[in-house]
């Protein structure tokens, strides 16, 4: 069974309630911040921008505001019932982790606010409410 074959009401899949909502409206805030982050990450890489790093820093920065807008559409989504946004949102969360690990030996709270928000966001998206909410096939439960 697919996003398509679920059932659905007339703005689209089931959507989410109960626990797996409300796990789902962390994960949508803590996506926010992220996005947030990122947006300010690439509008400091704009005013920092020379003529030796021209392409590199306009390329940086709009990468980081399609990430950033990514994130935040596929939170959307999963938010309104469908499933497919979820593995995306996880990738992202366990790509954060792995950052947090590499900056390490930056000041304590980089490290750790990176950290702890990825490991909130995917113990959310990967809860058992969130999981039968939008598992393709409930029989496979």
């Amino acid at each position: 069974m697919t996003d398509a074959d679920r059932p659905t009401s007339p703005s689209g899949p089931t959507r989410p309630t109960g626990a797996a909502r409300r796990f789902l409206l962390v994960v949508f805030g803590i996506v926010a911040v992220e996005a947030l982050g990122l947006v300010t990450l690439a509008v400091l890489d704009l005013t920092d921008l020379n003529s030796d790093r021209l392409g590199l820093g306009v390329g940086a920065a709009l990468l980081l505001a399609v990430y950033a807008a990514a994130m935040v559409w596929a939170a959307v989504r999963v938010l309104r019932g469908h499933s497919w946004g979820r593995g995306f949102l996880v990738l992202t969360q366990l790509i954060q982790v792995l950052i947090a690990y590499n900056a390490r030996d930056n000041v304590w709270w980089v490290p750790t606010l990176l950290a702890t928000t990825g490991v909130v966001a995917l113990g959310c998206l990967l809860a058992p409410p969130v999981t039968a909410a939008l598992v393709d096939d409930p029989e496979a439960l």
